[in-house]
């Protein structure tokens, strides 16, 4: 039996493959405007540090890499 949920990513999933790569991704960059937005009216913060903050949340608990090591030479 197929969902709803599955016919709706089937055709997210055909719309994104018409976008040519420029528009997928200015959609990208927009869709992360819009969260920052969201979450800068949730918090009451500045862009800057709405960005700052989605920032961290996203980095929390990965471990850096090696090969990204700044003291490498």
């Amino acid at each position: 039996m197929r969902s709803v949920a599955d016919g709706l990513r089937r055709e997210s999933a055909r719309e994104l493959a018409r976008l040519s790569p420029a528009e997928r991704i200015a959609l990208a960059l927009q869709l992360g405007d819009e969260d920052v937005a969201l979450y800068r009216a949730a918090h009451d913060v500045s862009d800057s540090d709405a960005r700052a903050a989605l920032r961290r949340a996203r980095a929390h608990g990965r471990i850096p890499s090696r090969s990204n090591d700044a003291d490498r030479t």
